[in-house]
């Protein structure tokens, strides 16, 4: 086994295996380790030894919970926050075009960074423990490490639905949603890594190891979920949700009304043009916003409140949807002046 602290590598017959180390952190991803995941999956990628990557999570709570946000609003880190992003998107991208199956088992919490590494892969494999969500737009941040694809290639409303009020799905949601592949309890791990490193294919071992995982609970809200987020505008997005009767009306209007108001109309505009977009000019899109948002004050204001003083109480600026101007989300998603996101062949 290899790796630093963090980050462990190993192969196990045809299997690479990739394990985040830093359970009391939730596994979060550092840019060291986006480094060395990159090298090393550059390396397997040309391993003829090599069938198959699986990445998972260390300790029994998290795949991993996202990225070193903490070290993102740190002072005087413009050029940290541009190498960050920069080098995070471009695993992303070496993730969706993987020539080898890339399989995430995603036990545990997955949420932010943590669906970069997993999502785009070609096979996810959810247990009893995951719980999958894109909060972001509670911190003054938006669904990205590729949110632009992805979820507005989700059924339905379900895509805007899951990045304007960061709800939590479960295994069942996942397969329901599209996010994951199968469901295999945690107690067959261990022969789903035994198949893998005899270079036996994931499909078979899905089929052989595989197992219900029980009715999907945002399926029974799927009709109001479509009907609601379909909207033109986040506005109208909530004036359906306020309209729809009971319990699911009053906490998804909750939801989204603990949600930097900035934040919503920039994730609303980057899910609606991402579908239209390829997977690296979403990626493109995405880098352009992530270096005028994490500079500003409600990420910051929203890691403030959330992560270090934990008051929950961020002051967005400016706090109500009607005093984000079309001129402001219009500067957010400009080229940059220095350069756009480029990708190595």
């Amino acid at each position: 086994m290899s790796g630093n602290a963090d980050i462990l590598f190993e192969a196990q017959g045809a299997l690479g295996l990739i394990t985040l180390n830093r359970p009391k952190a939730m596994n979060a991803l550092t840019l060291d380790m986006i480094h060395a995941m990159t090298e090393r999956l550059g390396e397997w990628a040309e391993d003829p030894d090599i069938a198959a990557v699986l990445i998972r999570g260390a300790g029994d709570k998290a795949f991993c919970a996202g990225g070193d946000v903490l070290a993102l609003i740190r002072p005087d880190n413009e050029a940290f926050i541009e190498g960050f992003f920069r080098d995070e998107y471009r695993l992303n991208r070496m993730i969706f075009r993987y020539p080898k199956p890339y399989i995430a088992l995603i036990d545990g919490i997955v949420m932010g960074g943590g669906v970069g590494v997993s999502v785009h892969g070609r096979y996810r494999i959810a247990s009893e423990r995951t719980l999958f969500a894109m909060p972001e737009t509670g911190i003054g941040m938006f669904p990205d490490v590729g949110g632009a694809y992805f979820l507005p290639r989700l059924p339905g409303g379900l895509g805007m639905y899951l990045g304007l009020t960061g709800s939590r799905l479960k295994a069942a949601d996942c397969i329901h949603a599209g996010l994951a592949e199968g469901f295999v309890p945690m107690d067959r791990h261990g022969d789903l890594l035994g198949g893998l490193a005899d270079g036996r294919w994931p499909e078979t071992l899905l089929a052989e190891l595989g197992d219900d995982a029980g009715e999907a609970p945002v399926a029974e809200h799927r009709e109001k979920i479509d009907r609601c987020f379909s909207a033109g505008s986040v506005e109208e997005i909530i004036a359906r949700v306020g309209a729809e009767d009971g319990e699911w009306g009053e906490k998804t209007l909750a939801a989204m009304g603990r949600m930097s108001p900035t934040a919503l109309k920039i994730a609303f505009r980057q899910i609606r043009e991402g579908r239209e977009l390829d997977f690296e000019d979403c990626m493109m899109l995405e880098y352009r916003v992530s270096q005028r948002v994490v500079p500003g004050h409600d990420f910051r204001e929203g890691v403030r409140a959330l992560l270090v003083d934990k008051d929950m109480r961020p002051h967005w600026a400016p706090g109500a949807l009607a005093d984000v101007t079309d001129e402001q989300i219009d500067g957010v998603f400009a080229p940059l002046p220095g350069g756009d996101l480029t990708f190595p062949d």
